[in-house]
């Protein structure tokens, strides 16, 4: 039962993280202000549409499919996205201090890695291709 729920919460978070990288892709104004940026002209523009589409759609996309196939080492690629976020994340609260909201992002980060984790370990693992 638990793996089901874990396999749920995977493929739920995996389809909300694709949303937002689509959103970003099709749509970057609306999205852009819950994100605290301000993107400067089309460069800026253009690069928040490229890195956050790249971020959100790459980690919802492979959590999908291990949620999916019940394959768990695909879901290493989100933990390490987001693990390496909320890293990010944690330092820039210590070099730059906290601001209004600094909490809930840090949370969703912490939150997705360890079940991304915790997927990877309850879920099988894909035997290794002798194909290249």
């Amino acid at each position: 039962m638990m793996r089901l729920i874990l396999t749920a919460l995977i493929f739920v978070g995996g389809l909300a993280n694709l949303v937002i990288g689509l959103g970003f892709l099709a749509m970057p104004y609306s999205l852009i202000g819950g994100f605290g940026l301000d993107p400067q002209g089309a460069a800026g523009l253009s690069t928040t549409r490229a890195d956050f589409t790249a971020f959100f759609a790459l980690s919802g996309v492979a959590m999908l499919y291990g949620g999916w196939k019940r394959s768990g080492e695909v879901l290493l690629v989100p933990a390490a996205l987001f693990g390496i976020a909320f890293v990010g994340r944690a330092f820039s609260l210590v070099a730059d201090g906290a601001y209004e909201g600094f909490a809930m992002p840090m949370l969703i980060e912490a939150v997705t890695t360890v079940v991304c984790l915790a997927g990877w370990r309850a879920l099988p693992h894909d035997p290794p291709s002798s194909e290249f």
